[in-house]
């Protein structure tokens, strides 16, 4: 059973908490008991149709994963689960997915963005991963979607900057995880993936400090815009941009000193500095939010 949970990658599924992201950034109105449930729904839409996608990919990559130090130990790369098993999955949990997805939000709009997510997957998993650059741009319009589906299920209206923010930061995790191919390729000699003859490190390196710094604008952008400002009635979300500023700089870190970006979700999860940073983001931002309610509050 462990085996067949692996398949899954629950792990990989801290991915889809990005359609949270909309209600995190719309402040306490947006903030009920109908909108965590629905997206509790899509999350878990999400997540199905997200671990099809795993599958197959594993399926499609079995060989080249056995070269591959860590991968090797997947189920599919291991033989722990056979081909037949695995397909019968495949198929189910798309099934399940798009069920769910119905349940969360009955105008079909989320299920139209899960079918293009699905469909732009299965795209990427029969070939357009070999594809240098656009493979990254996949995964990073990926996380696009998932926001997105999110405001579909919660009614919330998003703003450009934040679209811009999240499909940047993408890039730029994705660039961070093609660059440990690269290091894996120079220690092993082999391609992890047909798509990394496309990069190299002096490339990599520098389109992550390129991503890095327009992130930042990005953010700060949102944070001052008049749509923003409007939204949540302060102005003061800028002061937020330093713990942006140093959970870019800790993935940096990770990425060009001790050469640890090969997965991105190890290091939500292990990572300390991370964590913490996150959380004092999550923190400071609210308590902003939550003063500028306190303080209208008075007023009256």
């Amino acid at each position: 059973m462990g085996s067949y949970i692996k398949l899954l990658r629950p792990k990989d599924w801290a991915k889809n908490l990005f359609l949270f992201i909309p209600l995190i950034f719309s402040g306490f109105a947006y903030l009920t008991k109908e909108n965590i449930l629905v997206l509790i729904i899509g999350f878990f839409a999400f997540s199905f149709v997200a671990s099809s996608i795993y599958i197959i990919n594993d399926y499609r990559d079995i060989e080249d994963d056995r070269k591959h130090p860590k991968k090797s130990k997947r189920p599919l790369a291991s033989g722990a689960v056979s081909k037949q098993a695995a397909i019968v999955i495949f198929i189910l949990l798309p099934i399940v997915g798009f069920i769910l997805s119905y349940l969360a939000d009955k105008s079909l709009h989320f299920t139209f963005v899960l079918a293009f997510y699905f469909v732009m997957n299965l795209a990427y998993s029969f070939g357009a991963k070999n594809i240098s650059i656009l493979d990254i741009m996949i995964i990073a319009v990926g996380f696009v979607l998932r926001v997105k589906g999110g405001g579909l299920i919660a009614h919330i209206n998003l703003s450009l900057w934040l679209n811009l923010m999240v499909f940047l930061l993408s890039l730029f995790m994705a660039i961070a995880k093609r660059r440990d191919d690269i290091l894996l390729k120079i220690e092993t000699g082999a391609d992890m993936r047909k798509s990394i003859k496309g990069y190299n490190l002096d490339f990599l390196n520098t389109m992550l400090g390129l991503f890095s710094a327009i992130i930042i604008v990005t953010y700060i952008m949102y944070c001052v815009s008049p749509f923003t400002i409007e939204k949540l009635g302060t102005y003061q979300l800028y002061y937020t941009s330093i713990f942006v500023i140093a959970g870019l700089m800790r993935y940096l870190q990770l990425t060009l000193v001790q050469n640890k970006a090969g997965s991105p979700t190890e290091i939500l999860y292990k990572d300390r500095f991370i964590q913490v940073t996150l959380l004092l983001w999550i923190a400071s931002f609210y308590m902003i939010v939550y003063l500028k309610e306190l303080t209208f509050l008075k007023s009256y």
